[in-house]
């Protein structure tokens, strides 16, 4: 909770900081845990609905734990054309979830986006920050195990 109240003083408590705030905590724990958002609501003097409000609005925050690497596999035009829905069906059955979810050792969440904005290089899978380009299923089981 120290961390919490260490964050909203970096940023003044003010309503200002609050998307600064949100960020910084789920950096640091790879979500928005309730009592964290309540102890920022209290501090700020917001009420938490309008937190959590906030909290929901942007797809960037997530209200339950994520795995430590999160997949996005694009499926914008360009990517659903070059086959962006069977990487997302490989990644499927390899984690052994759907979209949406973590696996149940943490270590990896999946999710479809509609467009990364690197059409060229479709069909697009982006794990963590890193843009891979161009993916097949054979390159896709070379990529993850970088991330294992």
């Amino acid at each position: 909770m120290d961390f919490v109240r260490e964050i909203v003083t970096r940023y003044g408590g003010r309503e200002s900081g609050l998307i600064a705030m949100l960020q910084d905590i789920q950096k640091r724990k790879g979500y928005l845990p309730e009592e964290d958002l309540a102890l920022v609501a209290s501090e700020v003097k917001i009420p938490l609905s309008r937190l959590f409000s906030l909290a929901t609005f942007y797809k960037a925050f997530s209200l339950v734990p994520r795995g430590r690497h999160f997949i996005n596999v694009c499926l914008g035009t360009a990517c659903h054309v070059r086959g962006g829905m069977k990487i997302l069906d490989k990644l499927e059955r390899d984690l052994n979830i759907k979209s949406g979810e973590t696996t149940p050792d943490n270590r990896f969440s999946l999710e479809k986006v509609r467009c990364v904005g690197c059409c060229g290089l479709a069909p697009v899978v982006v794990i963590d920050e890193n843009f891979h380009g161009k993916m097949t299923q054979k390159k896709l089981d070379q990529v993850l195990k970088k991330y294992e």
